[in-house]
């Protein structure tokens, strides 16, 4: 497997904002993260979207905010990875790397409402409402833009963040190690890509100890301390992500879609699909 998870963005070591576009069937797969802040926007492709303790759904349009250091994968669905034509994936991110402001960050006071975004390390959010739009219509104009009109724009985008109060949603808790080294990266990479790959059937602690090469109580401890949750819950909400895009997405019966995502209980299914997602399945799929 791939081993990525300290991810350096290319860039100039004296560049604030770097522009980025993606493009091809399907997004960068491996669970990462970097130093800089990462501001994305979706444009084409659906899947998931993990960070931490959070397993939500990515969707065109969508815009998300990710602090220093916050592990995270933008993973698209399955039907991304085959052959069939038709599957597309687009995204534009900007990076903010403040360590290139050097001592103008603490010295400068036109700076001193930007320090705030070092408290949001390991955190991500998704931004919606009017912030949401704004950020959507600045991007439009990044691309063609000289590097002195990017890093106003920059501003201008940390200014909208800085102020979209409700707007700016919360969506991992803190973790308590913030970032994660090299060789624990390489491990939890390696345990959510086979939850990913098995999360249908029943998982027994034993198997994802071993992919961690841990015993099963030293892999409780490692998998809880750098997600904020247990590997069971994980698993379940892996397959109550996976159970909404089938709500949303085919003609399923709600029985069918649960003993197709791992539930062999009808009535397990609706409690669990309840209590994280707020609602019934049934009442999703209205």
């Amino acid at each position: 497997m791939t081993k990525v998870i300290s991810f350096q963005i290319p860039k100039s070591k004296r560049e604030f904002v770097r522009y980025q576009e993606d493009r091809g069937r399907h997004f960068y797969d491996k669970l990462h993260q970097h130093p800089q802040l990462q501001l994305t926007v979706i444009l084409e492709g659906k899947g998931q979207f993990l960070s931490g303790d959070y397993v939500g759904r990515f969707q065109a349009g969508d815009v998300f905010f990710l602090g220093e250091n916050a592990p995270h994968v933008f993973r698209s669905d399955l039907e991304y990875f085959g052959g069939e034509e038709g599957f597309k994936s687009a995204g534009n991110t900007i990076f903010f790397d403040f360590d290139a402001l050097g001592k103008a960050l603490g010295e400068l006071e036109e700076l001193q409402t930007l320090r705030r975004f070092k408290n949001f390390s390991g955190l991500c959010f998704q931004v919606f409402g009017d912030s949401k739009n704004s950020i959507l219509e600045l991007f439009k104009a990044f691309s063609k833009s000289s590097k002195l009109i990017q890093f106003q724009l920059a501003i201008q985008l940390l200014s909208i963040l800085e102020e979209s109060g409700q707007d700016l949603v919360s969506l991992n808790r803190p973790l308590v190690l913030r970032g994660l080294s090299e060789r624990d990266g390489k491990r939890i990479d390696q345990v959510i890509q086979f939850l990913l790959e098995n999360r249908f059937r029943q998982i027994k602690l034993d198997e994802v100890a071993a992919e961690a090469h841990l015993s099963k109580e030293a892999f409780c401890r490692f998998f809880k301390l750098r997600t904020r949750t247990t590997f069971t819950r994980y698993v379940l909400q892996l397959r109550i992500n996976e159970a909404q895009k089938l709500l949303k997405e085919t003609d399923l019966g709600i029985s069918e879609i649960a003993y197709t995502v791992g539930f062999e209980n009808l009535s397990y299914f609706n409690r669990a699909f309840k209590g994280i997602v707020g609602n019934s399945p049934r009442a999703f799929r209205k």
